[in-house]
């Protein structure tokens, strides 16, 4: 299966993606509060996954957007 027909036809996923990313990134921030000390540990892995989770699914629109603009542009 070729990429552009993954990042086309599946669209979903990679929002879906981006999204749990985000939501691990915001749950991993809470996790930072002196309430949460012992917490701290899954905090920064919650953070190192939601970040990369987020940059897939930054990938996947980037990826979307450049088949679109050569689809668009004839090529």
């Amino acid at each position: 299966m070729k990429l552009e027909t993954i990042v086309r036809e599946y669209r979903h996923w990679h929002l879906t993606i981006a999204v749990i990313g985000n939501a691990l990134f915001v749950v991993g921030s809470v996790l930072f509060f002196k309430i949460f000390e012992a917490w701290q540990t899954l905090a920064v892995w919650m953070f190192v996954v939601g970040s990369a989770l987020m940059l897939v699914g930054a990938l996947g629109e980037v990826a979307k957007a450049r088949f679109e603009k050569r689809e668009r542009d004839g090529g």
